[in-house]
């Protein structure tokens, strides 16, 4: 095969070599062979004989590939499902009432007077002008709060100072200026690394002038007490207030600042975190007080930071109580008990009614509490001397009181109470139990 000439180049600085390409035999050939090669790559069966077994086996993995799909479909299913109470928001509770039960042990019945003898005999030896009103332990057993009402303070109103268990002073608490108020509030968080109490600004009498002419040698001033600390400067309010301080009484603060709000219960949540209160306005405070009627106030979650968060806008007297968990928070409306989240971006809330279930078990706690027999209830009967089927029982009577043992066992006692001075009644006491679950719904 001769050889083809180069093309000329037009150019007159320089010439490239330019090769013109032909298709000889071999080529084609190769060409064809390229072609066959790419259609079996893609078309590996050509007849119906090759193509049924890969159509069997394609249709297996789908088989298998949705088999697969839905058992995972089925774990998440399962996965959702709530473990614990502590999942389940309030709304989604179910229920089940068991009247007239035995209290548990778990309820507190601390003595509200309960005092160390330690610290008594302290009051007894050194400080005999000041009255040992109450002693509250430290979750650990090592301190004590101390309540001490003084001679210028009003009869309700006392002071708190820090001791050790073994009845060694270490600190006042509160200063001079402040009045604290209910007694029963003052806690330490469940573990022990602050302290809560619940106070206002001291309203001490005013002096009597001096007459003209009248001797000032009795009223030169006394010393203060050497025990008494140098307090940094603290907000005072007029009307009652949560405070909060660390475990040694320092860093004393407010935790509330709503003037003109009277909050008269506060109780630590399991977890330390945060506190659920009760508050009421001056006004609504005195109504019920020239009732003779427990106070009554709006439930709220109060964060360790001062935020408030309000539960409800109804007034109850019962004092809300935490689930064991911290998850939730309980309360009652006269014959109604009402959950609510304490936790979560979208907090929810149920409503338990239990007037119609209650009023049945009055009836047949009255029944069974009735001193005649058979023979006086048939007679009653026959005489037609009995209450009638819709009188309402003495022994039916709102709630006054909770306690929420486990996650699962809400008790609630009913009770008629009236707060008359140096004979207060406290009558029909009886304890009930609510059984808690997932609705039927959360478990699907």
């Amino acid at each position: 095969m001769s050889n083809r000439p180069l093309l000329p180049c037009h150019s007159t600085n320089h010439c490239e070599a330019q090769i013109e390409l032909t298709d000889s035999p071999a080529t084609k050939k190769s060409a064809v062979l390229r072609k066959q090669r790419k259609k079996k790559l893609l078309f590996p069966f050509q007849n119906e004989h090759d193509r049924k077994p890969w159509i069997v086996l394609a249709v297996l993995a789908t088989v298998i590939a949705g088999a697969a799909s839905c058992t995972s479909i089925l774990d998440r299913q399962r996965d959702v499902r709530p473990l614990v109470l502590r999942d389940v928001p309030a709304q989604r509770l179910a229920y089940r009432l068991e009247p007239d039960v035995v209290p548990p042990a778990e309820i507190s019945t601390e003595d509200a007077n309960d005092k160390i003898e330690a610290i008594q005999i302290d009051f007894n030896t050194r400080r005999q002008n000041d009255a040992l009103l109450r002693t509250v332990r430290s979750p650990d057993g090592q301190r004590a709060l101390v309540l001490y009402g003084t001679e210028d303070e009003p009869s309700q109103a006392f002071h708190i100072d820090l001791y050790s268990s073994s009845g060694t002073f270490m600190r006042n608490v509160t200063p001079p200026d402040f009045s604290c108020v209910f007694p029963e509030t003052v806690s330490w968080s469940p573990d022990g690394n602050s302290i809560t109490f619940i106070a206002h600004q001291s309203v001490k009498p005013t002096p009597t002038p001096t007459p003209p002419g009248a001797s000032t040698a009795q009223l030169e001033p006394s010393p203060l007490p050497s025990i008494a600390p140098a307090f940094p400067p603290v907000r005072l309010f007029h009307t009652e207030q949560i405070y909060i301080c660390n475990r040694d009484g320092y860093d004393l603060k407010p935790l509330t600042s709503r003037e003109g709000l009277i909050y008269f219960y506060c109780s630590w949540s399991p977890d330390n975190q945060a506190l659920v209160a009760l508050a009421c306005k001056e006004s609504e405070w005195d109504a019920r007080e020239r009732e003779y009627k427990l106070p009554t106030g709006r439930p709220r979650l109060i964060s360790l930071d001062g935020k408030e968060r309000l539960l409800d806008d109804g007034l109850t007297e019962a004092l809300p109580v935490w689930s064991p968990d911290a998850s939730k928070v309980a309360t009652a409306f006269d014959t109604d008990v009402l959950i609510y989240d304490a936790v979560g971006e979208k907090p929810t809330r149920a409503r338990i009614r239990l007037r119609d279930a209650l009023l049945a078990a009055s009836r047949t706690f009255e029944d069974k509490s009735s001193s005649g027999n058979k023979k006086n209830t048939n007679n009653n009967q026959a005489g037609g001397n009995g209450p009638p089927a819709s009188a309402i029982p003495a022994s039916f009577n709102p709630i006054v009181r909770l306690g929420w043992t486990s996650p699962d066992k809400l008790y609630f006692q009913t009770a008629y109470v009236r707060l008359i001075p140096n004979e207060p009644i406290n009558t029909f006491q009886r304890w009930h139990l609510v059984m808690l679950s997932p609705q039927a719904a959360v478990l699907k």
